[in-house]
């Protein structure tokens, strides 16, 4: 019999967690886990709003969806998810380590490295990194105990990997703020990495997988000369589209890449390759 290669992306009846579930990758996340036959749980610091796309996840892919408020800075938070994710379905089988965070004062977010406020450093690394270790930590003590493996995927950066060019952000804004790439930004990415690298071994023999799902520019909210300065730096030309993603995360959630691990997948247009 010949086997099904198109099977190994199909992830009928598995138990997806992403966090950051509402951000501008995580509706596209969610919704292709769910297109792609998996019960989703939408795990956000909004709570009420995680609740709405799940509703509209169930109906539009017919699985079994849950919205729920979670701040993964917050340890008993955190706890809190895991244990309601357990006791609806009974299991969780992909972890999609998704939540990030701007900072609600983006002045003090894009403030120059020389000045930056180490108030500012810890808020954003409390969410970044610690939150991904957070996480992990009570997502993959729940995928041991289990004893049937699983998927675990952390959402990295570029800037995790490659220094920034200041060229690219002359006359660059965000909402209307000027903007760079902030220190922290860039060093809670890289943490990020590193810590898949060292779960990914940790937990292979348990079969659970580890990797990082690695961004390029994507368009949200800069404005046109970000996007033309941008595009100049990418083989491809071009910013990416949050749908783009989508594909990487499936093959990463799914047993056609049960035999990788501890990897990082760029999907950059090209820029990692200069």
């Amino acid at each position: 019999m010949m086997p099904s290669y198109r099977r190994l992306f199909e992830l009928d009846g598995r138990v997806a967690v992403v966090t950051g579930g509402l951000g501008i990758l995580g509706r596209h996340f969610c919704r292709a886990l769910a297109e792609f036959g998996a019960h989703v749980v939408v795990a956000d610091v909004d709570g009420e709003a995680a609740e709405a796309l799940a509703t509209q996840l169930a109906a539009a892919y017919r699985v079994d969806c849950l919205g729920l408020a979670c701040d993964v800075s917050e340890e008993a938070s955190v706890e809190a998810l895991v244990a309601r994710v357990v006791e609806r379905f009974g299991r969780i089988d992909v972890l999609h380590n998704n939540a990030a965070s701007k900072s609600p004062d983006l002045a003090a977010f894009f403030a120059p490295a020389e000045e930056y406020a180490l108030e500012e450093w810890r808020r954003i690394m409390a969410v970044n990194l610690d939150g991904v270790f957070l996480v992990a930590r009570t997502v993959g003590r729940q995928m041991i105990a289990q004893g049937h493996g699983g998927s675990i995927i952390h959402t990295g950066s570029i800037y995790g990997h490659l220094g920034s060019d200041p060229a690219i952000y002359e006359g660059s804004e965000y909402l209307g703020v000027a903007i760079n790439t902030p220190p922290v930004y860039a060093a809670s990415k890289a943490g990020v990495a590193g810590l898949a690298r060292y779960l990914a071994t940790l937990w292979a023999g348990h079969g659970i997988r580890v990797n990082t799902l690695v961004p390029g520019g994507v368009a949200s909210g800069q404005n046109a000369e970000f996007q033309r300065r941008y595009a100049a730096r990418i083989p491809m030309k071009r910013m990416g589209e949050a749908e783009e993603l989508t594909g990487a995360l499936i093959y990463l959630a799914s047993d056609a890449s049960r035999y990788v691990t501890g990897q990082t997948l760029f999907v950059d247009g090209g820029l990692s390759a200069w």
